[in-house]
């Protein structure tokens, strides 16, 4: 049996202080303004990660936070769109993404972790688009926080 696909793992630097980078993750106004359309978020363990989006393709994910520690990490379950669906939820363990704040000399590392791969065809697919996916909202994060705070 094939061994399941590594984890996404992107990183962004990002120079401005920790707080407002993770508030950008746990606050559904921010969150809004870079990663999904709308955003309902309870920032406790057990608590609502729910993202929609209206563009294509549109989806929601239904997604509740493992784990979180203010200021430094979070953890929350992902359904992703429609094409990818019944696969992960076939996946052994649920799919999920971890982010974690890391202090660095250019600035706050954020690293994001996205697991729950299987391995074949079908998973190399899915983890293709969301790395795409992942990959373009983690600049955007970066543009959006930078814009915020300098205008």
């Amino acid at each position: 049996m094939d061994e399941p696909l590594d984890p996404i793992l992107i990183q962004v630097t990002v120079p401005l202080p920790i707080p407002m980078i993770y508030a950008a993750f746990v606050d559904p106004e921010k969150v809004q303004g870079w990663l999904a359309d709308r955003a309902e978020i309870v920032p406790e363990v057990g608590g609502r990660y729910r993202l929609e989006w209206t563009g294509e393709p549109a989806f929601v994910s239904q997604g509740e936070i493992r784990a979180l520690t203010a200021d430094l990490d979070l953890d929350f379950t992902w359904e992703p769109p429609a094409p990818f669906r019944d696969l992960l939820r076939s996946a052994p363990s649920p799919s999920h993404v971890y982010v974690r704040l890391q202090e660095s000399p250019e600035g706050i590392d954020v690293t994001l972790e996205h697991d729950g791969w299987g391995a074949g065809e079908a998973w190399e697919e899915a983890r293709s688009w969301h790395f795409h996916f992942w990959d373009e909202r983690l600049h955007r994060f970066k543009e959006y926080l930078i814009r915020a705070a300098y205008g």
